[in-house]
């Protein structure tokens, strides 16, 4: 299992904090190195389970990296993400999801201009926070995007990317599969800079280590690769 790295982690300064979006105040998840120094920006973008412990966690593990982290919480129109999953999924059909984007695009304007940032922004994303990473990728000046097995954006869409990409997808994960052939084809067609793996015998949410979907070795593959990817995408 990927290793944990507990709240009050003292290499970490993390913290609640509030950024300016397009439906008002979002509420967000921050973390960072302790200590002096400016770092690039990640933005990690939940699942559809809002703003969870989970998803804390792994900001806080690519904050361990040497980056400055933020997770929005989806949900903050609403009041913010609910301890229940089901209480989450069911809130998150009422957003509206193109607002929920400029939340998200939001988020690389705050890092970007951060102070404690280099200026350089990266995002990654699960499942409905992998199609939210392709719509940062296509609807800001984010540098590097890493989506996990998430929604593709639309064809005409693509040619607005300018970040590079590492796109992760589970094997056996049809809904999501069937639209990688499209997609491929519009990123080369816009000369986009990407890279792609499909992890065989994995599925949707294969990255989750809190739930039975969860495969090790393709998590810790696709966790090197996306550690990779950002040092060379946002720190050079």
């Amino acid at each position: 299992m990927l290793s944990k790295i507990s709240e009050t982690d003292p290499r970490l300064e993390a913290k609640q904090i509030e950024y300016t979006g397009e439906t008002g105040k979002v509420k967000a998840y921050q973390a960072r190195p302790k200590g002096p120094g400016k770092h690039p920006g990640v933005i990690v973008v939940q699942e559809i389970f809002g703003l969870n412990r989970h998803i804390e966690d792994v900001a806080r593990r690519v904050a361990l990296e040497g980056y400055l982290v933020v997770a929005p919480d989806a949900l903050s129109p609403l009041g913010g993400s609910p301890s229940s999953d089901d209480e989450a999924r069911a809130m998150m059909q009422k957003l509206d999801y193109q607002k929920t984007v400029k939340d998200f695009a939001a988020a690389v304007k705050y890092l970007q201009t951060n102070p404690q940032s280099t200026g350089k922004v990266g995002v990654t994303g699960f499942c409905w926070g992998g199609g939210m990473s392709n719509q940062v990728a296509s609807n800001s000046n984010v540098d590097a995007a890493v989506p996990f097995y998430g929604m593709q954006p639309k064809p005409e869409d693509v040619p607005r990317i300018k970040a590079s990409l590492l796109i992760h997808y589970a094997g056996e994960d049809e809904r999501i599969n069937a639209g990688i052939a499209a997609y491929e084809e519009a990123l080369k067609s816009a000369g986009v800079d990407y890279k792609q793996y499909v992890y065989p015998g994995t599925r949707h949410g294969f990255f989750n280590d809190t739930r039975p979907i969860y495969n090790e070795e393709a998590a810790k593959l696709a966790w090197s690769r996306t550690i990779k990817f950002f040092d060379e995408k946002l720190k050079t």
